[in-house]
């Protein structure tokens, strides 16, 4: 009988070891659609995090109830409920950011990482597990965003959090944005070089 994950090496594998976009490679749709500034990654991070936290707390606690024939019905419903408030607060708040992001907030109903951890984690764990589990997973998706996000934003425009309130200026007047960064293949570029860092960084370590 397999050993359950501790709550520690839960948190490591959706941070790092297991990272659902830089690892899994699951996700790939809002990785590469909305990362070409940071406002528009964290705000997808953020919700998907709010949609995954939500799901895995009410897939884990009817997951005694549910019956094999309907606990994808049960993951989708409950993942279409919270993205629709999701969506909702961004209309309602953030009017801005959620043209921005536009359809790829109701996407997150088939977003691969929610369905494959309410199926994975929440459907066969406790409610701290799944909780955790959320989290984890969330935040490890939000900072691969993140990292995508500053990355192309920085040479694509030479700042960061441009056209907000905190708009930091970080190349001077010598550095020519690179427009391509902001725009689709700039993503698959950027994609591609940080897996094959993080790649290499791997198997570096495990030759050690």
């Amino acid at each position: 009988m397999a050993t359950e994950p501790t709550l520690s090496h839960r948190v490591k594998s959706g941070l790092l070891t297991d990272n659902p976009a830089l690892v899994q490679l699951l996700g790939m749709c809002p990785l590469l659609a909305v990362t070409n500034t940071v406002r528009g990654a964290l705000t997808m991070g953020l919700a998907v995090i709010f949609v995954l936290l939500g799901a895995n707390i009410v897939v884990s606690l009817l997951r005694r109830w549910l019956q094999p024939h309907l606990r994808i019905l049960v993951f989708t419903m409950a993942i279409a409920t919270f993205v629709t408030i999701a969506d909702y607060f961004l209309k309602a708040y953030l009017p801005d950011m959620s043209r921005l992001l536009g359809p790829y907030i109701p996407l997150i109903i088939v977003n691969c990482i929610i369905i494959s951890r309410t199926e994975s984690c929440a459907s066969k764990c406790g409610l701290i597990p799944s909780i955790v589990d959320a989290l984890a997973m969330g935040a490890g998706f939000t900072w691969a965003l993140l990292l995508l996000g500053g990355v192309r934003e920085l040479l694509g425009t030479g700042k960061i959090l441009a056209q907000t309130p905190w708009e930091i200026q970080v190349m001077g007047s010598w550095f020519t944005p690179w427009g391509i960064m902001i725009l689709p293949p700039g993503a698959f570029l950027t994609l591609g070089i940080i897996i094959g860092i993080g790649n290499w960084l791997r198997d570096k370590r495990k030759g050690a």
